[in-house]
């Protein structure tokens, strides 16, 4: 039998690696940045695998696990634009968070009338590939910063993220508007 508690322990340790991550990426030490980014990236997949497998699914899982993962990708996205080497427009960064702030709010809302708000596949995919393109963006601060073809590659790439996470929101708020 698994510990009641592991799926809470993880979400709390990638809240943990928020700053830590934060702390290695303001030093530019990409490669440590990226280790601790896609431990907690992990922690992300297996807080719910064992929480919906084992049935361990919590009230303290149910609000900061997806307050973990704002903060992650957020602190992720915030350092790809706006550490020195500047690889993201700002405006991306803005799209990103004003979603999650927005959802967030939404969530709150509905929580407080009792009303469960799953996650669906635009969510989904909007975490995948922003975790994705935030793992090699991170490879490329390492290793190619100097390739302008896949510099501009990135920058499109995050541009249909952008996108995505805006298909993502406006899903969800027209979903429950007509609810």
């Amino acid at each position: 039998m698994i510990n009641k508690n592991i799926p809470n322990i993880l979400t709390t340790a990638r809240m943990i690696l928020v700053p830590v991550f934060l702390y290695f990426a303001f030093i530019e030490n990409w490669l440590v940045a990226l280790v601790i980014f896609v431990i907690a990236s992990l922690t992300d997949y297996f807080d719910g695998y064992l929480a919906r497998k084992y049935q361990l699914v919590s009230n303290y899982g149910k609000l900061m696990d997806p307050l973990a993962d704002k903060l992650l990708v957020l602190a992720a996205v915030f350092v790809v634009t706006f550490i020195p080497v500047r690889l993201l427009h700002p405006v991306i960064f803005v799209v990103i968070a004003l979603r999650e702030i927005a959802v967030t709010i939404l969530r709150d809302v509905y929580a407080r009338k009792q009303i469960i708000i799953p996650a669906n596949i635009w969510g989904k995919l909007k975490t995948v590939t922003q975790m994705a393109g935030l793992i090699f963006a991170m490879l490329f601060l390492m290793f190619l910063n100097s390739n302008d073809a896949v510099r501009v590659g990135l920058q499109l790439y995050f541009w249909i993220v952008a996108l995505i996470t805006v298909l993502s929101g406006s899903n969800y708020f027209i979903l429950k508007r007509g609810k």
